[in-house]
């Protein structure tokens, strides 16, 4: 499964398909469909309605959040998801912060197809909007899902790529990938890729970015926790 450098960053996505999942249609890694269909099956089966609140997210949509945070136009959160006073931040922690919560633009794993953010619609309270906060799966709403998810994920392919805080990503239990399809996405996205992407499209604050391209790409791309 060779990927271009262009369906790795979210650019391009012929290499998607569109599936009914629950009320939406999401585009879908042509090799994750069965698996994903399967889980949410089994999902069903043991009482509960696996929706997703975020799948495939291109380029454009990645590069909107990242601005709007990068210019003060949107939240930038701490490790315990408390609002930062951006304006106080220099360009390098902003970046930093930022990378905590939101990925760089083209280098995130919902360009592929192979992840995406769950829920247990079922579980969420009426008249009440999913905030994709720790708290909601670990003591919260989403916590029963969470440990039917976890007990379950690996039988159907998929694992929890942030599941630990290893310095990078914070712990996102709602986030679940594909091991096989996102293994080999995560293998092929070099640093160059990066690198020529950013300098093709930039993003606020890219020349920071660019700078400190490698550290990012060690520390909040290719650190993520294991498929146990």
């Amino acid at each position: 499964m060779k990927m271009t450098p262009e369906q790795l960053s979210g650019v391009n996505s012929d290499h998607l398909t569109e599936i009914m999942f629950g009320q939406k249609a999401f585009l879908v890694h042509l090799q994750v469909v069965d698996d994903l269909l399967e889980l949410k099956h089994a999902a069903a089966q043991a009482g509960y309605n696996l929706n997703i609140a975020s799948g495939f997210r291109d380029f454009a949509r990645q590069k909107l959040i990242w601005n709007n945070k990068m210019a003060g136009d949107s939240v930038i959160l701490d490790s315990n998801s408390q609002p930062l006073d951006s304006q106080t931040l220099t360009t390098d922690e902003k970046i930093m912060a930022i990378l905590r919560w939101s990925a760089l633009p083209g280098a995130s794993r919902h360009h592929w197809g192979s992840d995406f953010d769950v829920f247990d619609r079922d579980s969420l309270p009426k008249e009440t909007q999913l905030q994709l906060e720790p708290w909601e799966y670990l003591s919260g709403h989403q916590a029963d899902f969470y440990l039917w998810l976890a007990g379950n994920l690996s039988k159907y392919g998929f694992f929890f790529p942030y599941q630990h805080d290893l310095g990078g990503v914070a712990p996102e239990p709602w986030h679940i990938s594909h091991k096989q399809v996102a293994s080999r996405c995560l293998q092929q996205l070099t640093l160059k890729h990066l690198q020529q992407r950013l300098s093709l499209s930039p993003v606020l604050g890219n020349e920071v970015v660019l700078e400190k391209l490698e550290t990012i790409y060690n520390q909040f791309i290719t650190n993520i926790s294991g498929d146990e």
